[in-house]
């Protein structure tokens, strides 16, 4: 079974710092902070509203990590020409519509099929290894592997926002089967959203599962028990999952 990977998105320090400007908190420094609590990688977000996390701290997050960076973007020509200037270890492209609070699914990677082919060539070419931000659905893996993406991240949004036990079970079989179905297609496998201490053990112990990506809810722990500690008890919690 593969090491499980925990990824950090700190996003949601910028929020803070942009809803009263200024420079603080510094997402930046959440970075080195989840950095040193052993976090295995950091994942920002840069939006086309620049909503929270901004250019400037996309190069900041590069420069000063010495563990890998992965930039979430759209796949526009705007953030495909910053990618290439920040050369971040991995771009995971999502999709994106203004008016959302949240990324609120995955990627219809089989309706872009064409268009997302180029996108993820010229990243690979620059050496930036490609991650597509998709729904638990057979047909979206098959075309993320036609794109030519090294790279998976499986949407657990509705399986942490459904409240019927049957429902959850119901999602969690999905994803469980798609994960399952990656490793067929020698493709690796990710998962994120809505992920925290009382939903992460089912999904930490689908053993094709390489890496969770983990923002808003250990952003929000940290206001009451601090970063280090909210990571901390993130990984013994993933752990014990994957363990059993």
């Amino acid at each position: 079974m593969h090491k499980l990977r925990l990824g950090i998105n700190i996003d949601h320090v910028a929020t803070v710092r942009n809803a009263r400007g200024g420079e603080l908190p510094d997402p930046v420094r959440a970075a080195q902070v989840a950095e040193m609590a052993g976090a295995d990688g950091i994942t920002a977000h840069l939006r086309e509203d620049r909503r929270h996390i901004r250019d400037e701290d996309m190069f900041a997050l590069k420069s000063r990590l010495s563990i890998p960076l992965n930039f979430e973007m759209a796949a526009t020509q705007e953030m495909l020409g910053l990618a290439l200037e920040v050369k971040p270890h991995a771009v995971c492209l999502v999709p994106e519509k203004r008016e959302e609070l949240t990324t609120e699914g995955g990627l219809d990677v089989v309706a872009k099929l064409d268009a997302l082919i180029p996108y993820v060539a010229a990243l690979k070419q620059a050496g930036i290894r490609v991650s597509l931000f998709i729904d638990a659905d057979e047909k979206q893996l098959v075309a993320a592997k036609s794109a030519g993406a090294a790279v998976v991240e499986l949407h657990t949004g509705r399986y942490c926002d459904v409240t019927s036990e049957v429902e959850r079970k119901a999602e969690l079989q999905r994803i469980r089967r798609a994960a399952a179905y990656t490793e067929q297609l020698g493709i690796e496998c990710h998962a994120g959203h809505g992920l925290n201490y009382e939903n992460v053990g089912d999904i930490a112990a689908i053993g094709q599962v390489v890496e969770l990506n983990i923002g808003h809810f250990l952003i929000g722990e940290a206001i009451f028990t601090g970063l280090p500690e909210a990571i901390r008890r993130m990984r013994e919690v993933m752990d014990a999952a994957r363990k059993h």
